[in-house]
């Protein structure tokens, strides 16, 4: 079959193809695209359908703000009210080679609750459990089973990477067995959702796990990290961002985040 360029239909020898088609992109994109929106709309397509100047549209017909009008937000307004958009406000470093985050810089920190949870469910109502399904953690070396949401295809790419890390035996050691995947809670010390609470998330074995709470100087929290940067790899392959990242450091949290990887490959 003979695919057509965009360029060949709007030039070609048809008027009724040409205006058929320039009328579908008028329906289809916004007048002024955005790389970001459009990203986030492909990340998630069992989801979003479009957006246009102001608005996500979800399949359903919801329509939902990508910004709340205050782009001067500090750090600590766009971490406990953040817009869509504040959500891509720090870009994550995917790949391996990166430097030690600097003060406040948390790329994927910023969630939108009422984004994450109009496509997991709330916990609080139960809407998430009835999506989540057992996961065999490494099984050929009794890492156990995680309960992990099927929403985005999440299960299965909790499984790949199970698969992916059971071939490398030099790793085992600092994922098996894991600290857990859902869980329905706040984060420590605030009243924000912790990703786990949508089954979309995990963590890895806490012998080897670095947490920025955890050590005295809270204020000025100094980095340390001993997850080998292979796990990191594989993780972001199938769509999950480290905790590790963060100068709020998680070093044992994933979580599943294919828009910020998507969109640090554009800039």
């Amino acid at each position: 079959m003979k695919i057509f360029q965009t360029s060949a239909i709007l030039s070609g020898p048809f008027p009724a193809l040409r205006c058929l088609f320039a009328l579908l992109l008028a329906f289809t994109c916004p007048a002024h695209a955005d790389p970001i929106l459009s990203t986030l709309v492909s990340s998630y397509p069992d989801h979003l359908s479009s957006y246009d100047n102001t608005t996500i549209i979800w399949h359903n017909g919801a329509r939902m703000p990508v910004s709340d009008g205050r782009p001067d937000k500090s750090f600590e307004q766009r971490l406990a009210r953040p817009d869509i958009k504040d959500q891509f406000a720090l870009a994550y470093p995917v790949g391996i080679d990166f430097k030690i985050p600097a003060r406040n810089e948390d790329p994927g920190r910023f969630r939108n609750e009422a984004f994450f949870s109009a496509m997991y469910g709330d916990c609080r109502k139960g809407e998430v459990a009835r999506h989540l399904t057992p996961v065999a953690w490494l099984p050929r070396h009794g890492g156990g089973t995680l309960m992990v949401t099927a929403v985005n295809g999440v299960a299965g790419k909790v499984a790949a990477i199970s698969r992916e890390l059971e071939a490398r035996p030099d790793l085992l050691k600092y994922v098996s067995p894991s600290a857990g995947s859902y869980s329905c809670r706040s984060i420590a010390g605030t009243r924000r959702l912790s990703f786990h609470s949508y089954g979309a998330a995990l963590d890895l074995n806490l012998r080897f796990a670095d947490y920025w709470l955890w050590k005295p100087e809270k204020d000025q929290p100094r980095w340390r990290n001993r997850i080998p940067p292979a796990i990191v790899e594989i993780f972001e392959r199938h769509g999950f961002i480290w905790g590790g990242k963060w100068y709020h450091f998680d070093t044992m949290h994933f979580e599943y985040r294919p828009e910020l990887i998507a969109v640090s490959k554009l800039r």
